[in-house]
């Protein structure tokens, strides 16, 4: 690949978790049963995902007893040319929770409401909302058919060609 190619790519792959409001959230219970949800995020310049979440929901439960999950961006069914080979960005993450009014849970409550509105203003006052960091620890950026990437755990800067086998 040339390097103005490579460029490109790394600047779509940075750019690609922008075009989102929410992710595809991947949990698994302290018992081992997946469940599949989705939480409205924030992500900062580091690519941590920050989710903003009721103790209720089983995706918070989940987090809380093993502290993992996976994080997928996906391009819409409504504007991919072709839907077997969506776009998309997932992340292997480690998931912690932040101290309610530290110094982080506030600067991230913060640009929730810059992002969602008085919602937020809302749901910052019911004791069982808790923002959680999403900590990625690799994954893979698919642009299309013969066009995916491994991101290197290494450094999430860097993605890997995968061909096929």
């Amino acid at each position: 690949m040339e390097k103005a190619d490579q460029k490109k790519l790394l600047q779509t792959y940075q750019a690609f978790p922008g075009q989102f409001g929410s992710i595809m959230l991947g949990t698994v219970s302290a018992e081992g049963l997946p469940q599949a949800s989705y939480a409205p995020c924030v992500v900062d310049d580091e690519r941590n995902i920050y989710i903003f979440v009721s103790g209720l929901s089983a995706h918070t439960q989940n987090l809380s007893a093993t502290g993992k999950a996976s994080a997928l961006f996906i391009e819409d069914e409504s504007k991919t040319s072709q839907i077997f080979a969506r776009k998309r960005l997932s992340y292997d993450c480690t998931g912690s929770l932040l101290p309610r009014g530290s110094e982080q849970w506030e600067a991230i409550a913060q640009q929730f409401s810059e992002r969602f509105g008085n919602i937020i203003k809302i749901m910052i006052d019911l004791p069982d909302f808790r923002i959680f960091q999403l900590k990625p620890q690799g994954g893979r950026f698919v642009m299309g058919f013969g066009a995916a990437y491994d991101i290197d755990p290494s450094n999430l800067d860097k993605l890997i060609h995968k061909s096929a086998e």
